[in-house]
């Protein structure tokens, strides 16, 4: 099959597991604060799945590597399988921590299997003429509409066919994938030909560690109101449904989606003309600087301004926020593949996704604990002050190293 082909495959594939992995998110939020969990309690359901992404992403880019792309994304297919088939079991199981078990199967197989779509676009596509961040913004845009139509389909689910019902839906769409996978996936796609020592997990780059270092603070100044405040703000401040809870956030993320995907027109890049080299302007690290301090003045305006109209600030400053950290999130995406090591990429791309993970876990936990002792103002706060850290990183990365 020719690149096209197995990129629509990898793209395929992980359209389907972002779809479940989205609704799986919303069912066991709205499931568990409607069994009375404080916001605590649920950020504390997440713990293991974040912390599982980050020894995933850091191991798993170096068997990706060593054994092949087709390999990890189909581990991480089979483990979502068992993670949702094992919350299908009596409720008075489902504690915290067994709870906190499954989520710790489905961080490694989300982790392993964006490692792998992700890293797979390196040798499917070339930088020439923009390709590579035309393709990149695609998948990843594609990837944020299609999980933010999970937690449509998770809630609606969930309010329709009841938790373990949904769960069975969600798994039908899994094997479906997999099997697909099984059949027509390259098993040659992103093995490196002078195979990686364990030694070599972490990245040698400093571009790459420089990046890595802005994505964790960029992602959890996203988590630290959006994961858990957030939903909990919508459901016990102003008294939204499950069902509408749902619909915003889903129609947030797919509007999130469609921006990053678009990302390379918004950010200025062109497709360069045989006759003109200088018509190329992909991002560099200074663009994800320049973006980051852009970005972190929305929250900051909204904490400032929340008491005076909640609902609106939120529902306002949510559509701008998700514009331009669309914008910061496609241009590191772009960046990381770019910077990668071109023999092996899944090590860069999962020691990047590492720290991605590890972002995840701060703001999860953050966003459970400072809404819970501090309130949603605070959250805002504090994730404006962790764009800046994000900014100033990107900032520090040496234009020789681009």
């Amino acid at each position: 099959m020719n690149p096209m082909q197995q990129y629509a495959i990898v793209t395929a594939n992980y359209w389907a597991f972002t779809l479940t992995d989205g609704a799986l998110r919303m069912l066991i939020l709205l499931f568990f604060y409607q069994q009375g969990f404080t916001p605590f309690e649920i950020a504390m359901l997440f713990v293991l799945y974040e912390f599982f992404g980050i020894v995933t992403n850091l191991i798993g880019g170096w068997l990706g590597a060593k054994m092949g792309l087709k390999l990890t994304m189909d581990v991480g297919l089979a483990l979502q399988i068992a993670a949702l088939l094992m919350l299908t079991v009596n409720p008075e199981w489902l504690t915290v921590f067994y709870v906190m078990v499954a989520q710790a199967l489905s961080g490694i197989a989300k982790d392993l299997n964006k490692m792998s779509a992700k890293s797979s676009i390196k040798s499917l596509a070339s930088d020439a003429d923009g390709k590579l961040y035309r393709w990149v913004a695609l998948l990843t845009g594609s990837k944020n509409a299609l999980k933010g139509v999970g937690f449509f389909i998770g809630a609606f689910l969930l309010a329709s066919l009841g938790f373990e019902n949904a769960l069975y839906v969600l798994t039908s769409l899994l094997v479906l994938a997999l099997l697909v996978s099984l059949l027509f996936l390259d098993d040659r796609l992103g093995r490196a030909k002078n195979k990686p020592k364990f030694s070599e997990l972490f990245s040698k780059s400093s571009a790459v560690n420089g990046l890595s270092a802005a994505r964790f603070f960029l992602f959890g100044a996203r988590d630290i109101w959006f994961v858990v405040a957030l939903p909990v703000y919508l459901a016990s401040v102003l008294g939204w449904t499950h069902t509408e809870i749902g619909a915003y956030l889903a129609f947030w993320i797919i509007g999130y989606g469609f921006v990053q995907a678009a990302a390379p027109k918004l950010t200025g890049i062109k497709k360069r003309k045989p006759q003109d080299s200088s018509s190329s302007t992909p991002p560099s690290a200074r663009t994800a600087m320049l973006l980051a301090f852009a970005l972190a003045t929305i929250p900051l305006l909204m904490g400032l301004t929340l008491s005076f109209e909640p609902q609106w600030i939120l529902l306002v400053g949510l559509v701008v926020f998700a514009v331009v950290f669309a914008l910061n999130s496609a241009v590191h995406s772009y960046l990381i593949v770019s910077y990668a090591d071109a023999d092996g990429t899944s090590k860069d791309v999962g020691f990047y996704y590492m720290a991605n993970a590890g972002g995840r876990l701060a703001g999860t936990l953050l966003s459970g604990y400072v809404y819970q002792v501090a309130g949603m103002e605070a959250c805002l706060f504090l994730a404006a002050a962790f764009v800046v850290i994000a900014g100033a990183l990107a900032g520090r990365i040496a234009p020789q190293s681009l």
